[in-house]
Protein backbone atom coordinates (compact mmCIF):
# COMPACT_ATOMS: atom_id res chain seq x y z
CA UNK A 1 0.00 0.00 0.00
CA UNK A 2 1.09 3.50 -0.13
CA UNK A 3 1.98 3.51 3.94
CA UNK A 4 4.89 0.70 2.57
CA UNK A 5 8.24 2.24 3.43
CA UNK A 6 9.93 3.15 0.05
CA UNK A 7 13.55 1.57 0.44
CA UNK A 8 15.49 2.49 -2.90
CA UNK A 9 15.45 4.49 -6.15
CA UNK A 10 13.24 3.37 -9.77
CA UNK A 11 16.03 2.61 -12.07
CA UNK A 12 14.72 2.66 -15.61
CA UNK A 13 11.29 1.64 -14.50
CA UNK A 14 8.64 1.69 -17.73
CA UNK A 15 5.33 2.15 -16.31
CA UNK A 16 2.42 -0.01 -18.49
CA UNK A 17 -1.17 0.01 -18.62
CA UNK A 18 -2.57 -2.61 -16.53
CA UNK A 19 -2.83 -6.50 -18.65
CA UNK A 20 -0.46 -4.29 -21.80
CA UNK A 21 1.85 -7.10 -22.49
CA UNK A 22 4.58 -6.42 -24.97
CA UNK A 23 7.36 -3.93 -25.95
CA UNK A 24 6.93 -0.63 -24.45
CA UNK A 25 5.17 1.65 -26.83
CA UNK A 26 6.44 5.41 -26.64
CA UNK A 27 4.16 6.82 -24.45
CA UNK A 28 4.91 4.68 -21.76
CA UNK A 29 6.91 5.93 -19.24
CA UNK A 30 9.99 5.28 -18.57
CA UNK A 31 11.05 6.98 -15.18
CA UNK A 32 14.48 6.98 -13.48
CA UNK A 33 16.19 8.07 -10.50
CA UNK A 34 19.13 5.81 -10.07
CA UNK A 35 22.14 8.52 -9.98
CA UNK A 36 23.32 11.09 -7.40
CA UNK A 37 20.82 12.91 -5.74
CA UNK A 38 17.80 11.06 -7.02
CA UNK A 39 14.91 10.55 -4.91
CA UNK A 40 11.43 8.75 -6.55
CA UNK A 41 10.71 5.87 -4.85
CA UNK A 42 7.53 4.28 -6.64
CA UNK A 43 5.22 5.28 -9.58
CA UNK A 44 1.90 4.09 -9.51
CA UNK A 45 -0.13 4.42 -13.11
CA UNK A 46 -3.67 6.00 -12.79
CA UNK A 47 -4.50 7.02 -16.25
CA UNK A 48 -2.55 7.75 -19.62
CA UNK A 49 -2.14 11.32 -18.18
CA UNK A 50 -1.92 10.36 -14.53
CA UNK A 51 0.93 9.09 -12.19
CA UNK A 52 1.11 8.77 -8.54
CA UNK A 53 4.45 9.52 -7.57
CA UNK A 54 6.11 8.58 -4.07
CA UNK A 55 9.30 10.82 -3.59
CA UNK A 56 11.94 9.63 -0.78
CA UNK A 57 12.63 11.30 1.86
CA UNK A 58 15.91 13.44 2.70
CA UNK A 59 18.80 11.06 3.83
CA UNK A 60 19.63 13.26 6.74
CA UNK A 61 16.10 13.97 7.89
CA UNK A 62 13.51 11.49 7.59
CA UNK A 63 10.78 14.07 8.17
CA UNK A 64 11.30 15.98 4.84
CA UNK A 65 10.75 15.72 1.51
CA UNK A 66 11.20 19.16 -0.13
CA UNK A 67 12.60 18.11 -3.24
CA UNK A 68 12.43 16.09 -5.97
CA UNK A 69 14.69 14.88 -8.85
CA UNK A 70 14.27 12.14 -11.15
CA UNK A 71 13.94 11.70 -15.24
CA UNK A 72 11.10 10.14 -17.66
CA UNK A 73 11.73 9.37 -20.83
CA UNK A 74 9.33 7.68 -23.92
CA UNK A 75 7.03 10.63 -24.06
CA UNK A 76 5.15 11.43 -26.88
CA UNK A 77 3.55 14.10 -28.12
CA UNK A 78 0.87 16.04 -25.99
CA UNK A 79 1.29 13.49 -23.60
Amino acid sequence: GSDDIIAGNVSKYTVLPAGYCGQPKKGHLIFDACFESGNLGRVDHVTEFEYDLFIRPDTCNPRFRVWFNFTVENVKESQ
